[in-house]
């Protein structure tokens, strides 16, 4: 995978955010995880290129949230988001919201580098979405 691009994990659950880390490290991707979206939106200024792992239900701002503030700041990696709860009509939103891909909890790790390279690969394509 790309060595410039970076994958910023938001989930309110560090077994999640460990466990990603742990499996994208392994694909030799570079990881910064956040615990909460508004740790994530105050390094929004710094945030690397990349793409954005988030869970959809977290306390304070939840995945749907940060993906509308996202938009609004005109911020345009690539989300992709994290489910449990048999959430699939919320993903829906999500996706209809901007995300580009959800997997559900407990997710495939396969299923997961591969959102993860589309989502590098659409970074690529569209350098300057301004």
């Amino acid at each position: 995978m790309s060595g410039d691009n970076v994958v910023h994990i938001v989930d309110d659950d560090e077994a999640v955010r460990k466990s990603l880390a742990f499996l994208l490290g392994t694909a030799q991707v570079s990881v910064r995880s956040y615990e909460t979206a508004v740790t994530f939106l105050a390094d929004i200024d710094i945030v690397e290129r990349g793409c954005i792992v988030t869970d959809l239900r977290m306390p304070g701002i939840d995945g749907l949230e940060l993906i509308r503030r996202l938009k609004s700041l005109g911020v345009d990696l690539p989300v992709i988001i994290i489910t449990g709860h048999g959430d699939i009509a919320l993903a829906g939103k999500a996706l209809e919201a901007g995300a580009v891909d959800f997997l559900e909890k407990p997710f495939d790790d396969e299923a997961v580098l591969a959102a993860v390279r589309s989502a590098f690969s659409q970074q690529e394509q569209d350098p300057q979405n301004d």
